[in-house]
């Protein structure tokens, strides 16, 4: 896929974004994360998940410094404010930690393109991190709602990407949406979130047992693809892939390609499917669904 090389940025607005403060925030985060934080710098978000027990996906977030001592904030693009304050207040007991959900309060932009990110850089206020949209220069701009005018300002008459461009962004990297495309029946690895959200030397969090058997193990039984399908209409999701007769995964997620045809996500069994399969939306139809490279 071919995207608009010119300079450009996309509204959006956090799923989550959550304050963590308390003496015992730092410590308490870093027991739950999946990734490392004790070197976190200003600006400068770690991304990683939050598992349970059995070492399921229940959220991803970016997790970013605050100004003031013991001062984190925790934000995710699709998982929801609700979701991750439930799992962190459900683990603490006697820590000195308050999680504040102060979503409404936030705006955001992606900031596309050579030289964007000075834009960000060089107003006060907010947050300003390298996103996970996709492959390239993306910057995301965190701020204060009250200060979109101020933002809209900054940015005039630079190109608007739309939804579906930024979609296919995602898509063409190979970057899951959770929980649309990894959710709390997967495993991290499955979705190929392991040497982007995992630490495995920062020692222990909630679900490290099960992740240090897969590392160990070497192999998981599915895994997210990328596929692609020739018409844009795109299909109710979750739905079905077939080989044959057989259910052997499903679609995610899905957007058009921009040339009459269709890209997603397909969480499939690896003991089914090789890279060569061609896959139906219904049993014993006619394959329509082509896996694609890995990036």
């Amino acid at each position: 896929m071919n995207f608009p090389t010119s300079p450009a940025f996309f509204p959006w607005k956090p799923a989550a974004w959550l304050r963590v403060t308390g003496s015992d925030a730092p410590g308490f985060l870093q027991g739950q994360f999946t990734n490392d934080l004790r070197d976190i710098l200003p600006n400068r978000a770690v991304y990683g998940l939050w598992l349970n027990v059995k070492g399921r996906v229940i959220a991803d977030s970016f997790v970013i410094r605050g100004e003031a001592p013991n001062e984190l904030w925790v934000g995710s693009y699709f998982s929801a404010a609700g979701t991750i304050r439930e799992r962190l207040e459900s683990f603490v007991v006697a820590d000195d930690v308050v999680v504040e959900d102060a979503t409404s309060d936030w705006s955001a932009v992606t900031l596309l393109g050579e030289g964007m990110a000075a834009l960000a850089q060089a107003a006060r206020g907010g947050f300003v991190f390298p996103g996970r949209r996709g492959s390239g220069d993306g910057t995301e701009w965190v701020f204060p709602a009250t200060e979109t005018a101020a933002v809209q300002m900054r940015i005039a008459g630079v190109r608007e990407a739309e939804h579906a461009e930024m979609a296919r962004r995602r898509i063409e990297a190979g970057i899951p949406a959770v929980p649309a495309d990894v959710g709390p029946g997967d495993l991290p690895n499955e979705g190929g979130l392991e040497d982007a959200a995992i630490s495995y030397t920062k020692g222990c969090y909630l679900g490290q047992e099960v992740i240090a058997r897969l590392k160990s193990m070497g192999q998981v039984r599915r895994r997210l693809w990328r596929v692609t399908g020739p018409g844009a209409e795109i299909p109710r999701l979750p739905a079905a892939l077939f080989l044959g007769a057989r259910q052997v995964g499903e679609l995610r997620s899905a957007v058009g390609d921009g040339a009459g045809g269709l890209v997603g996500m397909a969480m499939l069994s690896l003991l089914q499917v090789d890279g060569n399969a061609m896959l139906a939306l219904a049993p014993d139809a006619a394959p329509m669904v082509r896996l694609l490279a890995q990036p």
